[in-house]
């Protein structure tokens, strides 16, 4: 009897071990990019590190921004693995969950904002389902969803999926 209750509470201490480790009793939940300021940049911060995404084609680190362009006077953009084959193929729009991240530096190379687009279907079909994304150097959301400002001038590129950085046909 003795040997059973012994078996018993070594199996209870490596469930509740298990347990409050995090290997038992708990779901794993993967990180999704979604349209929402905060889950969008947990996805690409603590879930998918945008740094180790390729640049948008053709561009390099520090490159200057467009005249009349909002963003800061230096930038850095990448691409998700969903949006750099149709940039490099020259599909003519970019696919649902693609994510371009923008980052904003100041003349002196410090980071002013990240800028964030991201493709969801269905999300907002009059701006070809792009939703928009502003966080501060250390994350906090400055501005999120259907930005007037950021549709009204994208909306300019709007043959060329809303984007700027380059020719998409």
């Amino acid at each position: 009897m003795a040997k059973i209750k012994n078996a018993v509470f070594a199996v209870l201490v490596i469930f509740l071990a298990s347990f409050f480790l995090g290997c038992v009793g708990t779901k794993e939940t993967k990180l999704e990019p979604k349209a929402e300021g905060k889950a969008l940049y947990s996805y690409i911060t603590a879930g998918n590190n945008y740094k180790k995404w390729d640049k948008w084609p053709g561009t390099r680190e520090f490159y200057p921004k467009s005249a009349g362009s909002p963003h800061g006077d230096l930038l850095i953009t990448y691409v998700n693995d969903k949006a750099l084959p149709a940039i490099q193929g020259k599909a003519g729009s970019l696919p649902d969950e693609s994510i371009i991240v923008k980052e904003n530096y100041m003349p002196d190379k410090t980071l002013d904002a990240l800028t964030v687009m991201y493709k969801e279907n269905g999300y907002d079909p009059a701006h070809n389902d792009w939703f928009w994304a502003k966080y501060s150097p250390t994350g906090e959301v400055q501005a999120e969803g259907k930005v007037g400002m950021c549709n009204d001038c994208h909306g300019k590129q709007k043959d060329n999926d809303y984007t700027f950085t380059s020719p998409l046909k």
